[in-house]
């Protein structure tokens, strides 16, 4: 298939027969998992996945990637393409049960952090997430608190979800080769994830922590909440938001969020 990756949808087609047979090791696809692809691009990764599995949905926003796709496909096994946008799919009505969907993708980096707070919002039907991302959010994302690259998407995945980097890959492995390195990642639902009683107050919560985080808590959080009330959480407000692990995030929010502050 002869296509011209396009800037706007963030392409990068993956072309590297050893990165496509890790990738698909690493997923371990078996056949009766019902799975969704993102971004199949030219099918790198899609045919593969096909020659073991009876049945593959896959979501592409380049329509001019349907039909090529398709006949690629036709040989491989069962494949239903969704000409739709990652962003406003919804991905549940994909899955037979609850926590069945396996979700796998080379997501364009350019809308991959939007793309997993939307799966992050139905993850009531996600038993595991696969992905290709920048090296650098993939840092971010597994980042322990204290370290430099902990904030709003380390604490948003981990409450959600246990992380695991599994390995890089250079830009060579693509065309066009990205400016930067890859990484591909798999995202395991909690089984028992904490309980988060106000979810738009959470996430507001650790919004503006991280919105200028060289600020204390005391002066990120002063529009959310009064010191009397942080600190009636057990929370120093001397200190900066990547102290806070995860769950202190939580413990603060059904804190200030059940008391009914911060509407």
């Amino acid at each position: 298939m002869q296509h011209r990756a396009r800037k706007r949808f963030g392409q990068n087609f993956l072309h590297d027969p050893g990165i496509i047979a890790r990738i698909v090791g690493a997923i371990s696809p078996q056949p009766d998992d019902c799975m969704v692809e993102i971004g199949p691009g030219q099918g790198a990764i899609t045919l593969r996945l096909l020659e073991a599995l009876r049945h593959l949905h896959a979501v592409e926003l380049d329509r001019d990637l349907i039909g090529p796709l398709t006949a690629a496909a036709g040989d491989h096994g069962a494949l239903t393409l969704h000409q739709a946008d990652a962003l406003a799919f919804d991905f549940r009505s994909l899955a037979p049960s609850p926590q069945a969907l396996r979700v796998v993708g080379n997501l364009p980096y350019n809308i991959s952090t939007p793309i997993l707070f939307h799966l992050l919002d139905q993850l009531g039907a996600i038993r595991d997430m696969h992905f290709m991302l920048q090296k650098e959010v993939v840092a971010r994302m597994a980042a322990p608190p204290g370290s430099r690259t902990f904030g709003r998407l380390s604490v948003m995945v981990q409450v959600a979800c246990k992380v695991q980097n599994l390995f890089d890959i250079g830009p060579g492995a693509f065309r066009p080769a990205p400016k930067v390195d890859s990484a591909f990642v798999r995202l395991t639902p909690l089984a028992a994830p904490p309980a988060i009683h106000h979810r738009e107050g959470f996430e507001q919560l650790v919004a503006a922590a991280f919105s200028q985080r060289r600020k204390t808590l005391r002066n990120s959080l002063k529009k959310i909440a009064t010191e009397e009330q942080i600190r009636a959480a057990d929370i120093d407000l001397t200190i900066r938001p990547e102290r806070l692990s995860p769950l202190d995030f939580v413990r603060l929010a059904n804190h200030l969020f059940l008391q009914g502050q911060g509407d």
